[in-house]
Formats: structure tokens, C-alpha cells, sequence
């Protein structure tokens, strides 16, 4: 095959579909099986099994820890859960109403310039940085949404889990031991999934050799989009607009007529179901049962059955994270951050992969405009349209 050059004719994958661009050891995201693996292990192997913590150690070390390592591993993440005064300082005084997926943006990017080895490029530096990054972001989002709030700040406790600390931090009591494991469940669930459009941005800006924080913030700004890690968000708040099961008929029809998307339907990959749903909708019933209310389950599920009869599509990851998240007091609005907490394990171990192995990421376009053109002097030009 002749390696392509910016003089010979290829055909444009738009949006990169199809469009092989690496090999990676992270994990493998397969469509027609419809399976979610990371590092050799399917979802389905690990969802009930390991938690969060354990979950990212895989994505960042190629294996799952030992005791005494998985020991080491969480007292490192407890021990970088807090910010430095400075930075609580400038939070302080971040308007209350920007969305909180542009604050963590810059508050990831602000925790850059008190590292002062935030260009080093190293692996192990690169892990260290890995390990605040996972473990600093919960924090910020719970400080953002207590200033916001006008309450006190709750500083992190070293003793809780990953996900139980992040509810304790968010809401100023412990959490029960059922919303912090289906915390801890969209957590794993979310912590990785091939070459998505934030984990390729973050891969592509490590490819220029820039740093750790900067593929960070990339990713992040990536996920902020209504087409990749905002559609949780814009699902609850379609379940909020349906209001109560009686309408989900109206709702569909008038979807339908207006040709509007259902969001958490559809995947550009999966040829069927979510391998992630079932998890979700098993812990979002679970949940709701427990609370006493089960209206946000029965719209989701009646939901998805009248979608299925109007268009045969299949839910995503997005459908049934959004009651989750909602039945665990997560704020709407923060709905996305969950999934940049989350997805900064699959997003740090895909650095890392970027790193050992680098090559500029540097694609070809197809120029579709017109050629040689002659210049006028400004005073012969005119508009013909």
C-alpha cells in the first residue's frame, strides 16, 4: 500500500469512522460483540467485582493490584485528595453560574503551575501526576458545588473510599453503603472506552510532547460537548421533561415529528445495546427501590421501550446514568464532571500509552475548495452573491 501524501487521492472519513489509528493495550471496544474489555478483562468481569480504585490501578499499571499494593495505592489517592490554600482561594471567587465542567477545566489547568515538575515527561512522573489528577478532581467538584451553594467546605476524609468520599465531601454526611457502591459502579463503568473524542484529543495533544495537564484539560474541554459527555446531563433533564410516565407517548410523538434526538439512544459504535446499560439500569432500579421512588426508574424504562417500538434504537451508557446519578444527589448540572472523574483513569492510562510510544498525530485533510485563483486589488473586488 502507498503511504498517502498531500498530493494523492484519498478518501475522507468523516469524523474519522473506521478509521484505525493506533494500536493500544488499554482496553478494546467492540461494536458487534458489544463488549467494553480493559487490559484483557471484559465489564461484565469486573462490575461487582473490583471497585473504582482497583479499576484504575488496572488502567495505569496493566494489572490488577495485590493487597499490599492495592493498600499503597489507596493511601496515595487519599493523600492528594486535598487542594492547596491558593487554589481554594481562587475558587472562591469563580462566578457561581458557569458550568461546572469549564470549572474544572481551568482548575485542573490551575493545579499545572503549582507542579513543579509539570513538564516532565518521564513515566513516573507522569504516573505521579495520574494519581493527583484522579484524586483532586472529586475535590474540586464538591468544593465548586458547596461555594455555589453558600455552604461550608467538607475537606476530604483519608479513610473513606473513592466514591464514598466524594458524596461525604458533596453533601456533608457519610453516604449509605448502596449510593456510594452504585457511585462507585458508574465510576468503573466510566473509566475507560477506546479511542473516544476526549481520550483521542488528550492523545493527540501528548503527541506533540506537550504536558500531562495540558492533554487533561484537552480531554476535558472534549467531553464538555452535547455529543460525548454532556448527553448524561441532557438525559435527565429529557426525564424531567416528560415529568411522569402518562406523557412518555406525547413525548415520543412530538420527538418524533420534530425531528429531535432522544438523548442516551443510539452509539456510534455499538451495533446493539450498550455493554454498560445493564449495569446501570440494574443499579438505577436498585436505587430507587430503596429510596421509595421508583418514578425516575419507570419513566427511563418505559421510555426506552416506546423508543424501541417508534425506532429500534438501542440505549447507551447516558440513558440510565442520568437516575443514577439524580437517586445519589449528584446535581444535575454536575452530572458531567462525574464522568470526567471518572474517565481521568482511562484518560491517564492512554497518556501514559501515548508517551511510551509517541508519534506526532498529525492526519491528512482533503481539500475540497477551489484552486487557482488570481488576485484583485481591493478596489476591483465586488461580491457576486
Amino acid at each position: 500500500m502507498t503511504t498517502p501524501t498531500a498530493n494523492s487521492a484519498t478518501t475522507a472519513q468523516k469524523g474519522l469512522e473506521g478509521v484505525i489509528a493506533a494500536d493500544t493495550r488499554v482496553g478494546d471496544v467492540d461494536g458487534v460483540k458489544c463488549e467494553l474489555i480493559y487490559r484483557g478483562y471484559t465489564i461484565d468481569e469486573l462490575v461487582g467485582r473490583a471497585t473504582y480504585e482497583e479499576t484504575a490501578y488496572l488502567l495505569l499499571f496493566g494489572e490488577l493490584p495485590t493487597g499490599q499494593e492495592f493498600k499503597e495505592w489507596q493511601a496515595q489517592l487519599a493523600a492528594h485528595r486535598a487542594l492547596a490554600p491558593d487554589i481554594l482561594n481562587f475558587m472562591q471567587t469563580i462566578p457561581t453560574d458557569v458550568n461546572p465542567m469549564a470549572m474544572l477545566r481551568t482548575v485542573v489547568s490551575l493545579i499545572a503551575l503549582y507542579d513543579t515538575r509539570a513538564d516532565d515527561e518521564s513515566i513516573p512522573a507522569v504516573r505521579q501526576k495520574a494519581i493527583r489528577v484522579i484524586a483532586k478532581m472529586p475535590t474540586i467538584v464538591a468544593v465548586f458545588d458547596r461555594l455555589r451553594r453558600k455552604e461550608p467546605i467538607v475537606p476530604p476524609r483519608e479513610d473513606l473510599g473513592h466514591t464514598a468520599n466524594l458524596l461525604y465531601m458533596l453533601h456533608g454526611q457519610a453516604a449509605n453503603e448502596l449510593d456510594a457502591r452504585a457511585l462507585d459502579t458508574y465510576f468503573t463503568l466510566h473509566a475507560d472506552h477506546g479511542f473516544n473524542a476526549s481520550t483521542f484529543a488528550a492523545r493527540t495533544t501528548v503527541g506533540t510532547l506537550s504536558d500531562f495537564y495540558s492533554a487533561v484539560v484537552t480531554a476535558i474541554g472534549t467531553l464538555k460537548g452535547d455529543l460525548h459527555g454532556s448527553a448524561n446531563r441532557r438525559a435527565m433533564e429529557m426525564l424531567q421533561e416528560i415529568g411522569s410516565p402518562e406523557r412518555i407517548g406525547a413525548f415520543v410523538q412530538d420527538t418524533l415529528t420534530a425531528k429531535n434526538r432522544f438523548m442516551g439512544f443510539g452509539h456510534r459504535v455499538y451495533k446493539g445495546e450498550d455493554p454498560r446499560a445493564k449495569h446501570l439500569k440494574a443499579m438505577a432500579r436498585s436505587l430507587g427501590e430503596a429510596k421509595h421512588e421508583l418514578k425516575w426508574f419507570t419513566i427511563s424504562e418505559r421510555l426506552q421501550q416506546a423508543v424501541w417500538e417508534a425506532k429500534q434504537l438501542y440505549i447507551n451508557v447516558d440513558f440510565y446514568s442520568a437516575s443514577l446519578l439524580y437517586y445519589v444527589g449528584i446535581p444535575v448540572d454536575c452530572f458531567t464532571t462525574m464522568f470526567a472523574c471518572s474517565r481521568s483513569a482511562g484518560w491517564s492510562a492512554h497518556i501514559l500509552e501515548q508517551y511510551a510510544d509517541n508519534r506526532l498525530i498529525r492526519p491528512l485533510s482533503q481539500f475540497v475548495g477551489p484552486r487557482n485563483l488570481k488576485y484583485a486589488p481591493i478596489d476591483q473586488r465586488r461580491r457576486t452573491g
